[in-house]
């Protein structure tokens, strides 16, 4: 009966040093190590055409992020306005019930003789005309506001003409570069495909994170002016460097844990 292979879970720490005692299990170093190193050199390639875009991808991503926020606060604002009207519109109505009611309870007074009813009604629409002035004043104040708030409006959609103008600007110039790149991207992205499909996923997934953890995104390295790691520069062993020469095993180096391949030795 044949016996069932393991599937060793991938950590998303995954390192080259965790990932060396199975890399040759089947025998396949020198294949392995010349994909690898295949692998970090049409990276290096995809690198280069993502560095010639520079901020732009960032800039019109926080332009994009800018001018929504600011149509956010435009609504907003509109919405507050909205409100302002609303309250304009029931001071309006409530100043045309008084109106009513202080019509009435002037007919009242001119057919009242007594004084005492005649104080309290004349009482009453003193109250209204208080009450409708206080109202009145309201709606001042609320015009007021609202004349703030609209300027308020105008200024932002000044401002949101000014991004829109740079964000079209930086849209086009990223369009260019990626035009005149994406042949080429495309052909790589595909050799890249390739290429790690002759990998297994865990030794990807190291290759993967120590790039990501490099500023020059360097996993895999040659040796640099004859007895240093290409990615860190640090000093390798004699012996060591007869492992790498040999190229039939994975030899990390031990200052920035890199793989370090010799490119020139074919697979046998």
């Amino acid at each position: 009966m044949a016996t069932k292979k393991v599937q060793i879970p991938i950590d998303e720490h995954e390192t080259f040093v965790s990932v060396a005692k199975s890399f040759a299990a089947d025998g396949s170093a020198s294949e392995k190590l010349a994909s690898l190193y295949e692998l970090q050199q049409v990276d290096s390639k995809i690198d280069e055409i993502i560095q010639l875009r520079g901020e732009l991808p960032q800039e019109v991503e926080s332009l994009e992020k800018a001018i929504v926020e600011l149509n956010a606060k435009v609504e907003a604002t509109e919405q507050l306005i909205a409100g302002y009207n609303q309250n304009i519109k029931m001071q309006q109505h409530d100043i045309e019930e008084m109106n009513i009611q202080s019509q009435k309870y002037q007919e009242q007074l001119g057919q009242i003789s007594n004084s005492r009813e005649y104080d309290s009604l004349s009482k009453e629409v003193e109250n209204l005309d208080l009450a409708r002035m206080l109202s009145e004043k309201t709606i001042l104040e609320i015009r007021d506001a609202i004349a703030k708030q609209e300027d308020r409006i105008e200024n932002l959609n000044a401002v949101i003409e000014v991004k829109k103008g740079d964000l079209a600007a930086k849209q086009e110039e990223l369009a260019k570069i990626v035009e005149s790149t994406s042949v080429q991207e495309q052909k790589l992205v595909q050799e890249r495909n390739g290429l790690t499909k002759a990998i297994d996923a865990r030794t990807i997934s190291a290759y993967e994170r120590i790039r990501a953890t490099n500023h020059n995104h360097l996993a895999v390295v040659k040796v640099y002016n004859g007895d240093s790691c290409g990615g860190c520069f640090g000093q390798i062993p004699p012996q060591r460097l007869i492992d790498i020469a040999s190229n039939k095993k994975m030899i990390i180096c031990e200052y920035c844990g890199r793989i370090i391949v010799n490119p020139e030795k074919k697979s046998e």
